[in-house]
C-alpha cells in the first residue's frame, strides 16, 4: 500500500476526480499533485493549487517548464522536420515526456513510492507518462485509474465530480477535451467524435476564422541559426516569447488549423482539430531555408528520418538511443541553416515569398538564362553518357539477345545466328568515334570497349 502517491495533475476533469478517488482507493495515503506550466496560459493555471488542496492533495507543485520545453522538446523536433500522419505538429506528444520526468524529479525529492496520472486506457498519453517512468524510475509502481476504476465515460466524471462538490469547467452540454501548451491546442471529443461534423467557429480559441481574418497580408521574417529560430521581423527572442509571438501573428491571419484522423498507437483512429499558428509558420519556414541551404541528397536523408522521428516522438520514445542518434545526424546537417525566409500570410494562408542565407546553395551564376562564363554546357554530354550507362548497356544486351534468338530461328541458312564480334560495328574493323560541334564524344556511337548493337 503506497504512503506517497505523485500524481500528474492539470486541474482538469479527469486529474481533478483522481485526487479524492486515490484517497478513498489507499486509505491513509497522501497525494501530492504536480502541475506543469508548458505555455497553457495563465487562466488555466490560475487556482490550480488551491483546487488541488479542496480535492484533498496534501500539496500541489506548479513547475514553470515553458523555456525547457521549447528549448528541449520544440526545437529539436522541427529541426527533425518530424510532422506524424502528414499533418500532427506533436504538441501534446512532445510535452508528455518533459512532464513526467520533472514528476518523476518531484517524487525522489519528497521520497514517494507510487506515481499516478489521469490518463485514458484508450489514449496515447499513458504509453507517453508510462515509458518516461521507465527510464527514471523503474522502481516506482504506477496508478492509473482510468484502468481500474468503474467511471466509463465523461459523462460518468461529471457526476462523480458532482457528488463530492469538486469544482470542475466541463459540462455535459460542453464536452470537448482539450490540451493546451504553448505550441498548440487541440480539440477532441463531442461532436468532433462525427469525423463528417464540421467544427463550430466557436471551438476554435487561438485562430480567427479565415473569413474574419484582416483583408491585407501581412509579411513576417523569421530568422534561423543553425536550424534553430531566433528572431521574427529582425528582433531577437527568446524561445518562448518567439513562439508566442508567432502565435499572436499566425492566429490573427487564421493560419494552422489541423483537423486530422490519426492513427492512435492501441490501434484505433481517432479525429482531432489542432490549433498550431506559430508552428505551421515555423516549419514552412525551416523547410524552405533548408531547401536553399541543403544539397539533394542531404535533404533526401533528412526526409527519410523525419516521419521515424515523428513516431518515436508520437509513441512517447523520447528517452532512447534511437531519438539520441536521429539528434546527432539532425545537428550535423544543421550547422549551415542559417538565415531567413519570409511568409505571406492572408486568411488562412501561407505563402513564401522570400528566403536568404550566407550557406545558400543556390547560386545565380549559374543558373541565369543568360550569358554566363562559370558553366561549360558541353560538359553535360559526358554527365549523360555517365549517368545513363546502365541504362544504354541494357538496350544493348536486350538487342543483342534479340539477334541472337532471331538467328536461332532462321537458322544458319539465315546467316544471322549469333552476335557479331565485339570489334565488328556494321562492317568496321575498328570503333570509330564522331566528335560533336563541341568536340565530345557523339552520343550515338559505341565508346571503345562497350559491345556493338547488333543488327537484328
Amino acid at each position: 500500500m503506497p504512503k506517497t502517491i505523485v500524481l500528474a495533475y492539470s486541474g482538469g476533469l479527469d486529474t481533478s476526480i483522481i485526487v479524492p478517488w486515490l484517497k478513498e482507493r489507499y486509505a491513509g495515503a497522501r497525494v501530492v499533485c504536480v502541475a506543469a506550466n508548458i505555455g497553457q496560459g495563465d487562466a488555466e493555471l490560475a487556482g490550480v493549487r488551491e483546487k488541488a488542496i479542496a480535492s484533498g492533495a496534501a500539496e500541489c507543485f506548479i513547475e514553470d517548464l515553458r523555456e525547457e520545453y521549447v528549448r528541449d522538446f520544440i526545437w529539436p523536433t522541427l529541426r527533425a522536420g518530424a510532422v506524424y500522419n502528414r499533418k500532427y505538429l506533436l504538441g501534446t506528444s512532445m510535452a508528455r515526456p518533459l512532464i513526467a520526468r520533472r514528476q518523476v524529479e518531484v517524487a525522489r525529492a519528497i521520497g514517494a513510492d507510487a506515481l499516478a496520472h489521469g490518463c485514458t486506457g484508450k489514449g496515447n498519453d499513458q504509453v507517453r507518462f508510462e515509458l518516461t517512468y521507465m527510464a527514471f524510475a523503474p522502481d516506482l509502481p504506477v496508478i492509473a485509474p482510468w484502468r481500474e476504476w468503474d467511471i466509463r465515460s465523461r459523462e460518468d466524471a461529471i457526476r462523480y465530480a458532482a457528488e463530492r462538490k469538486i469544482p470542475i469547467t466541463a459540462t455535459v452540454e460542453k464536452i470537448y477535451s482539450r490540451d493546451a501548451n504553448l505550441w498548440h491546442l487541440s480539440h477532441e471529443g463531442g461532436g468532433l467524435e462525427d469525423p463528417n461534423w464540421a467544427p463550430v467557429e466557436d471551438m476554435f480559441m487561438l485562430t480567427r476564422s479565415p473569413e474574419d481574418a484582416p483583408d491585407l497580408p501581412e509579411r513576417v521574417v523569421i530568422g534561423f541559426e543553425r536550424g534553430t529560430p531566433v528572431s521574427v521581423n529582425g528582433e531577437v527572442l527568446s524561445p518562448v516569447e518567439l513562439v508566442a509571438k508567432l502565435n499572436e501573428i499566425g492566429g490573427l491571419h487564421g493560419v494552422g488549423r489541423i483537423d486530422l484522423v490519426e492513427d492512435r498507437m492501441i490501434g484505433m483512429k481517432s479525429r482531432g482539430v489542432y490549433e498550431t499558428p506559430g508552428g505551421t509558420l515555423l516549419y514552412a519556414a525551416h523547410s524552405e531555408l533548408e531547401q536553399l541551404v541543403l544539397d539533394r541528397r542531404t535533404n533526401a536523408a533528412k526526409d527519410l528520418i523525419a516521419p521515424r522521428y515523428a513516431d518515436l516522438v508520437y509513441e512517447g520514445r523520447w528517452w532512447t538511443t534511437e531519438r539520441e542518434a536521429y539528434d546527432a545526424f539532425v545537428n550535423v546537417t544543421q550547422e549551415r541553416v542559417t538565415g531567413s525566409v519570409t511568409l505571406q500570410l492572408y486568411k488562412g494562408s501561407l505563402t513564401v515569398v522570400g528566403r536568404e542565407s550566407a550557406h545558400a546553395l543556390y547560386d545565380e551564376r549559374f543558373v541565369t538564362f543568360g550569358e554566363d562564363d562559370v558553366y561549360q554546357q558541353s560538359d553535360a554530354a559526358g554527365y549523360i553518357r555517365l549517368f545513363g550507362l546502365s541504362q544504354r548497356v541494357r538496350a544493348i544486351r536486350d538487342a543483342e539477345a534479340a539477334a541472337a534468338a532471331g538467328g536461332v530461328s532462321g537458322g544458319a541458312a539465315g546467316g544471322a545466328g549469333g552476335p557479331p564480334h565485339k570489334n565488328d560495328r556494321a562492317g568496321r574493323g575498328q570503333p570509330h568515334h564522331q566528335k560533336n560541334a563541341e568536340g565530345g564524344e557523339d552520343a550515338s556511337e559505341e565508346a571503345p570497349g562497350e559491345p556493338a548493337m547488333a543488327s537484328a
